[in-house]
C-alpha cells in the first residue's frame, strides 16, 4: 500500500497483490450477487400484480376506443389523462345525440325495466356507448311516464274521495233522524218563542249557514260562539234541504246554545215565487249540464291530463253539483227581511270575534270579502281570474283581467240592501245563459266562477286576516303563525277535515269543536 500527497488532499489506493487477484474478484461477484438478488426479487413481487390489475383495468375501460390490446396499454400508460377526456367526450356526444335524436323511441317498447337489465343487455350484447345511451333515455323516458300517470292517477283518486260520505256522518244522520221521530225534545221549535223576534231585529249579527252537514255545522256555530266577545248578540240562520232538515233539526234542538239563537229552515218551508222557482232549476240545470261537459272530457282522455287540463279535476268536486253551494246567489230571496249579514261555509272554523265585521263600511259595495295579496306581490290568496275563467274566449278576455286576484268564498259580509238594489242575480243568470250559448266553457266548474263575474264592481276588500283559505288543498303552504292570527280558518279544497284524506297537520283545528262527549257521536264512532 502506497500513500500519494496532493494538493487536492491525502489518498489512500490499496494495490492488491497478484497472487490473489482471482480469489478476491470471486468474492467481489458473490457479495454484489447475494445483496442485489433478493430486494429485485421482492420488488418485482410487489409491482407485478398491481401492473397486471391496472393494464387489464386500462384495457376494460378503453376498449370502444382502442383498436388491439397494446394501443391500450400505450394509450393509458403515456397518456391516459387523454383517454380519459376522449372516454368523456364521447360519452357525453353520445348522450346528446340521444336526447335530440329519436332514435330513443324505436327502442322504447324494448327498453330495460331496471338498472340491472341495462347492465345485463349491455354486458351479454356487447353494445357500445351509443346504444347505451339511447338505452338509458329510453328507459328514463319510460319510467317518467309511468310516474306522471301514477300521480295522475293519484289526484283523481284524491278527488274522488272527497265524493264520498263517511260512515260515521251518515250514521249521525240516521241517529238523528230517528231522534228526531221519537223524542218529542228533538221536535221542539228552534229558535224558541221567547227568541223568535231575533230572527229579523237588525240589532243583533246574523250568520248565515247553507248546508246539509250536521256534523260540519255544529263545528261552525260552536266555534263562533266559543270566539265570539258576546254570543248573546249571534243569531245563527241555517238553511238546509228537505232531507237533511230533521236530523238538523234535532242536533240544535237536544244541543242548545244558551246564549246564541240558531234557526234552521228546510227548503220544502220556503214559499217562493214562480220566478225564482224556475230561476233556481235553470240554474242548477246549467251547472249541472258544465260538470258533464268536463267530466266526459275526462273520460274521453282516459283519465290522463296535462298543464291546463288539470282543472277537469274540479269538475269532480262534490261543490259543483251542490245545491246548497249555488244557492248564495239567491241569499236576498232566502232572508228578505234581513238587511246585513255575514256568510259562512260549513268547512270553515271561526277563531276570534267576528263582531267587528257587522260595523264594516262597505262603501255602496255589495259584499265585503277578502282578495288582496297577503303572501307577497306575486301571489293571490284565493288564486286568480286566469285560473277559474277561460280567457281564450273573447267573452272572458274583453270583460276580464286574466291576472286580476280572485276574492274568497266562504266568509262574506253581505249588504243585503245594496244586492237587492243591484242586479246581480240577473247578470249571474245572464252569465250562466252565454255559457251555454258559447259550448260551456266560459269558465271552470264550480260555485265561484260565475259568482266572480256576476259581484264584479261589487266586492269590496277587507284584511287579509279576517278569511285565511286553502286548508283543504294539497298546495297549502299558510305559516302556522298566520293561522293562528286569522279569524276564520277555510278548508276549501276536496281534503275536508271530516273525510279520512284531510290533512293531520290541521285538522286539530276542526276537530278541537267536535262534541265528542255527545251519544250520537260516540255511538257512530266519530273521532278526531
Amino acid at each position: 500500500m502506497k500513500f500519494y500527497i496532493s494538493s487536492a488532499g491525502i489518498k489512500k489506493v490499496a494495490i492488491p497483490n497478484s497472487g490473489s487477484g482471482k480469489g478476491s474478484s470471486a468474492a467481489a461477484n458473490r457479495r454484489f450477487s447475494n445483496r442485489t438478488f433478493l430486494p429485485v426479487v421482492l420488488l418485482l413481487a410487489i409491482c407485478l400484480p398491481f401492473l397486471f390489475v391496472r393494464i387489464a383495468f386500462l384495457v376494460l375501460e378503453s376498449a370502444t376506443l382502442c383498436s388491439s390490446l397494446a394501443d391500450c396499454i400505450g394509450l393509458r400508460v403515456f397518456g391516459g389523462s387523454d383517454l380519459s377526456a376522449k372516454l368523456r367526450d364521447e360519452l357525453t356526444r353520445a348522450l346528446v345525440e340521444a336526447s335530440q335524436g329519436e332514435d330513443g323511441g324505436r327502442i322504447e317498447t324494448t327498453s330495460p325495466a331496471s338498472f340491472n337489465q341495462l347492465v345485463e343487455d349491455m354486458t351479454l350484447n356487447g353494445h357500445d356507448i351509443k346504444a347505451f345511451a339511447f338505452k338509458t333515455k329510453a328507459m328514463i323516458l319510460k319510467m317518467e311516464r309511468k310516474v306522471q300517470s301514477a300521480r295522475q292517477r293519484e289526484s283523481i283518486y284524491w278527488h274522488l274521495a272527497s265524493h264520498g260520505v263517511p260512515k260515521s256522518v251518515h250514521c249521525l244522520c240516521l241517529k238523528l233522524a230517528e231522534e228526531y221521530a221519537v223524542n218529542a225534545m228533538a221536535r221542539s221549535r228552534l229558535p224558541p218563542p221567547e227568541s223568535v223576534s231575533r230572527l229579523a231585529d237588525s240589532s243583533f249579527h246574523h250568520l248565515v249557514l247553507l248546508t246539509d252537514n250536521v256534523l260540519a255545522a255544529s263545528v261552525v256555530i260552536s266555534s263562533a260562539v266559543q270566539s265570539a266577545a258576546n254570543p248573546e248578540k249571534l243569531v245563527f240562520h241555517i238553511v238546509t234541504d228537505k232531507k237533511t232538515y230533521t236530523p238538523m233539526h234535532a242536533w240544535f234542538a237536544t244541543n242548545s246554545i244558551e246564549s246564541a239563537v240558531v234557526e234552521v229552515k228546510g227548503l220544502h218551508q220556503y214559499d217562493w215565487s214562480q220566478e225564482v222557482n224556475v230561476g233556481v232549476k235553470e240554474m242548477l240545470e246549467i251547472h249541472r249540464l258544465i260538470w258533464s261537459h268536463y267530466y266526459n272530457n275526462l273520460k274521453e282522455d282516459n283519465f290522463e291530463f296535462e298543464g291546463q287540463h288539470k282543472r277537469k279535476l274540479e269538475a269532480l268536486s262534490p261543490s259543483c253539483l251542490s245545491l246548497m253551494n249555488h244557492l248564495r246567489i239567491y241569499i236576498p230571496e232566502l232572508f228578505p227581511d234581513l238587511d246585513k249579514i255575514v256568510f259562512l261555509d260549513d268547512d270553515i272554523v271561526v277563531q276570534h270575534d267576528l263582531s267587528s265585521l257587522w260595523e264594516l263600511d262597505l262603501n255602496g259595495k255589495v259584499v265585503g270579502a277578502v282578495f288582496d295579496s297577503w303572501c307577497g306581490s306575486n301571489c293571490c290568496p284565493g288564486r286568480k281570474l286566469k285560473d277559474y275563467l277561460n280567457f281564450s274566449n273573447p267573452l272572458i278576455s274583453s270583460n276580464f283581467h286574466y291576472d286580476h286576484c280572485a276574492w274568497l268564498y266562504g266568509m262574506n259580509v253581505f249588504d243585503l240592501k245594496a244586492w237587492r238594489r243591484s242586479n246581480i242575480t240577473k247578470a249571474y243568470h245572464r252569465w250562466l245563459e252565454l255559457n251555454l250559448n258559447s259550448g260551456l266553457g266560459l269558465w271552470y266548474p264550480g260555485a265561484l266562477p260565475p259568482a266572480l263575474m256576476a259581484f264584479k264592481g261589487h266586492v269590496h276588500p277587507i284584511d287579509s286576516s279576517w278569511h285565511v283559505a286553502g286548508l283543504g288543498c294539497q298546495a297549502s303552504e299558510v305559516s302556522r303563525e298566520r293561522l293562528e292570527a286569522a279569524a276564520v280558518v277555510h278548508f276549501s279544497g276536496p281534503a275536508k277535515p271530516w273525510l279520512e284524506i284531510g290533512f293531520p297537520e290541521v285538522r286539530s283545528l276542526w276537530t278541537s269543536h267536535v262534541n265528542f262527549s255527545n251519544k250520537f257521536i260516540r255511538k257512530c264512532r266519530i273521532k278526531g
